[in-house]
């Protein structure tokens, strides 16, 4: 006995000696536990709407932390039943698991089960590597002593909770959850909770959708541990042991299906942030509207699809080969590959007869498509300007395999249509501030991730004309002054061809008034208005709108938009005609939280005081060369959006960075308005009359061919821009215009931004006098003419005489269709 004593109390003395030759060897090097406090869980980017509505997520791991007092206690019963059942009894290591380790490594010479508790998982998992070796096994005790010292139970299960990966990109218990379920974890059984712990086990083989079978034999195991353990009863116990394992792939749940604004939040977080923007758990909070974005991406759906219709359909998008398997499977697998792009889903065509078809979809929905159902109406697209007859029967252009697109109408009933060829955009801003409300970049991300409405530059036609009307009115013009619409030559004496611009038809009415010429869109005036103006002065004021002078042409086709411009820009030009002269700065996020809910960013927004004007603080009495010509002109996307970092301010000038400057005399602002409200009261854009409202206005734009049609048009409360064209810049048809292809989604989406709001109507400023004219001459008219008619003036450009003689201006009220460069 004396020799077994000596014997133990030697090899105790050894193991201690070791130990403690082991614990001084490798503590010098044992990071910090205290960090685990100040851990930062890997957390995916998130993008919101204003209204707090998720509109993206970006990240590897998706991620929703919970707070220990959010966790089940289901949950965490089966994580102790599995993983550690005396956690609460030890001090970070467990004496019989590592004693269990130690048995299998004398018997195989292999480190097998490792015997870790819970806080050793967690101490591997943040600080150390899976590598099995001896030294990490001896660092992962350590660590456990350490963080027992520091951490609560609780603080270590959350944190384990949090940081755990479940299979599938998920990391941590709620968005395994989601993932597995589509559940928050707080709505999960009893078996559901088994089954996410057992993927702890090896989450790429026990995931209950990689392998259901093995799934079910883990999940049931850590069932019977809780009933052992007396966590749960025996009828809890039977009742989920009969559950199956039903799961399957639960993808991102978003309240709001925004994708051209998320991506555009992306790119911004990436450049401040770099790739921990992924990472980090950030919070971009956007200007956008989830009912006024959903109401946007609706309209653009309704517009393009009526424009498709208009042309013809194009026949199925592929024909496949025979199905070969029972229930067509071959079919719907390769159905899968076809995403839904506008709300309308990809199917195959499985039998024709006469008057109807039937088809399969990717779940295996068989339906059926009657004449009525979209058939009668396919005539066959032959080119933008033609279309076949009208089919007879369904075999005349569909047959069995073919794959083509069906969409629900109002009636639940499934209808033919197809993807769209054409593309639109629209973005729609609050003129007070700059936020975008809804921005729409494309029919649909998944069929292309170009954003058109910040990216693509087109050309903006007539659109663009009320930009140098500002200009003209604001140097001595009116709407009443008289210019020749007239044949106009230009020689360009550097190559020896003339221009020679046209009015759409090749008409020409003679002398009219400036008003008329806008809202009926005469290019011959716009040119003379431009020569006349000097194209100098016409840049010299193009820059305050938010434009780049230096990339405009330098000659007179700039009179009718020849340069390239996005929606964004236009939009932003737009807003000063519907803010009453102010200019403001188009912004999509408003701020970026940390996760820990700490603003790390905030968009300074300078908005329209009024009150602050006419208080005249910090602002100096308007006149047109007092206007800032220093102002930024944004003419690119990373330009018009990107993030700034604030800059001091001045106390000289920290009032002017609290509120939008002034660029254009409100006074010229209220006339140039009234003439735009022309253009839907009697010109281009009169099918916004429909919207009966007296407060909106704007401007058509058709571009040659015709490519681009456009209609940007704004009421005080809301700026919208909306294009459409092809992205190859083909033809769109010589009946398509802006007043027929991009002003009715215009009207759409005013009609859902404007309703419940009242009439608002801006008042005449001072300094705008009303007279009585003659309007075939547009002098003051004779006291007691019949023919008389109101025009709005400056008070110092108001007429003072009648004229001495008259001009022919035939059908000066004549309207006219769109008009084209």
């Amino acid at each position: 006995m004396r020799t077994v004593f000596w014997l133990l109390l030697s090899g105790l003395s050894a193991a201690l000696v070791a130990s403690g030759g082991m614990y001084l060897y490798l503590s010098p090097n044992l990071p910090d536990v205290e960090s685990l406090k100040q851990i930062r869980l890997q957390s995916p980017l998130r993008v919101y709407s204003s209204d707090n509505q998720l509109i993206g997520e970006f990240g590897e791991q998706r991620r929703n932390p919970l707070a220990y007092e959010e966790i089940p206690p289901l949950f965490i019963k089966a994580l102790l039943a599995a993983e550690d059942a005396e956690f609460y009894d030890h001090h970070g290591v467990s004496i019989k698991g590592l004693l269990r380790a130690g048995s299998q490594i004398l018997k195989t010479g292999q480190i097998q089960s490792g015997g870790s508790t819970i806080t050793m998982q967690l101490a591997r998992d943040f600080f150390l590597t899976r590598r099995q070796v001896f030294t990490r096994k001896f660092n992962e005790i350590l660590l456990s002593f350490q963080i027992e010292r520091e951490l609560t139970k609780e603080e270590i299960l959350a944190l384990f909770t949090n940081k755990m990966f479940f299979g599938n990109h998920a990391y941590g218990l709620q968005a395994a959850a989601q993932i597995y379920y589509g559940k928050d974890a707080k709505d999960l059984n009893v078996a559901q909770h088994a089954a996410i712990v057992g993927s702890l086990k090896a989450p790429s083989a026990y995931n209950p959708i990689a392998n259901p079978s093995r799934a079910l034999i883990r999940r049931d195991w850590i069932l019977a541990r809780m009933l052992e353990l007396g966590f749960i009863d025996r009828a809890t116990h039977d009742e989920a042991v009969k559950e199956p394992i039903e799961t399957s792939y639960h993808g991102l749940a978003l309240d709001l299906y925004a994708p051209y604004v998320a991506e555009v939040a992306r790119q911004e977080a990436v450049n401040r942030f770099g790739q921990a923007a992924y990472n980090d758990g950030y919070k971009i909070f956007t200007t956008v509207d989830s009912k006024l974005q959903s109401g946007a991406q609706t309209a653009v759906i309704n517009g393009l699809m009526d424009y498709d219709r208009r042309h013809g359909y194009r026949g199925p998008e592929q024909r496949l080969e025979p199905s070969k398997e029972p229930g067509f499977r071959d079919w719907q697998d390769k159905l899968r590959h076809y995403p839904a792009l506008g709300g309308m889903q990809a199917a195959v065509v499985t039998e024709v007869q006469e008057k109807s078809v039937k088809a399969i979809l990717a779940n295996g929905t068989l339906l059926e498509l009657g004449w009525e159902q979209g058939l009668s109406s396919a005539r066959p697209y032959i080119n933008e300007d033609s279309r076949g007859p009208a089919p007879t029967k369904a075999a005349d252009f569909l047959h069995a395999g073919d794959l083509i697109r069906v969409r629900k109408d109002q009636e639940d009933r499934w209808q033919l249509t197809q993807t769209p060829a054409v593309q639109a955009t629209l973005v729609a801003m609050d003129p007070q501030d700059g936020g975008i409300r809804a921005l729409i970049g494309g029919f649909d991300f998944r069929q292309s991730h170009f954003n058109r409405a910040v990216q693509g530059t087109r050309q903006p036609g007539s659109s663009f004309k009320p930009f140098l009307y500002a200009i003209a009115l604001e140097n001595g013009f009116t709407p009443a002054s008289i210019i020749n619409d007239a044949p106009i030559v230009i020689e360009n004496t550097a190559t020896g061809v003339a221009w020679r611009p046209e009015n759409d038809g090749g008409t020409f009415s003679g002398p009219m008034r400036l008003r008329q010429a806008l809202y009926r869109s005469r290019n011959l005036v716009s040119i003379r208005l431009l020569r006349t103006l000097g194209i100098q002065t016409a840049l010299d004021g193009m820059g305050r709108f938010g434009f780049d002078p230096a990339k405009f042409p330098r000659d007179l086709t700039l009179a009718l938009g020849t340069h390239a411009l996005t929606p964004l820009q236009m939009a932003t030009g737009y807003s000063t005609f519907a803010n009453g002269g102010y200019k403001v700065d188009a912004h999509l996020i408003t701020r970026i939280e940390n996760d820990q809910g700490d603003v790390v960013y905030q968009h300074k927004t300078k908005r329209v005081c009024r009150e602050c004007e006419r208080a005249d603080v910090a602002r100096k009495a308007y006149t047109p060369a007092a206007a800032e010509p220093s102002l930024p002109a944004y003419t690119s996307f990373e330009d018009s959006l990107a993030l700034t970092e604030e800059q001091p301010v001045s106390p000289a000038t920290s009032a002017e960075q609290d509120y939008a400057p002034r660029i254009v005399d409100e006074r010229v602002v209220y006339i140039l308005d009234s003439m735009l409200k022309d253009v839907i009261n009697r010109g281009t854009g009169r099918n916004a009359r429909q919207l009966e409202r007296s407060d909106i206005a704007g401007k058509t734009g058709t571009t040659n061919g015709p490519r681009d049609t456009w209609f940007a048009g704004y009421s005080p409360d809301m700026v919208t821009v909306t294009w459409v064209g092809f992205d190859q810049n083909t033809l769109l048809g010589k009946r398509e215009f802006g007043g027929s292809a991009a002003l009715p989604i215009w009207v759409e989406f005013m009609r859902k931004a404007l309703a419940g709001k009242p009439m608002n109507l801006p008042p005449q400023p001072d300094g705008v006098v009303t007279v009585r004219i003659d309007p075939e001459t547009g002098h003051r008219a004779a006291p007691g003419d019949p023919d008389a008619i109101f025009e709005l003036f400056l008070a110092e450009d108001a007429p003072s005489s009648a004229p001495a003689s008259g001009f022919d201006a035939s059908n000066r009220e004549e309207v006219l269709p769109e008009e084209l460069f």
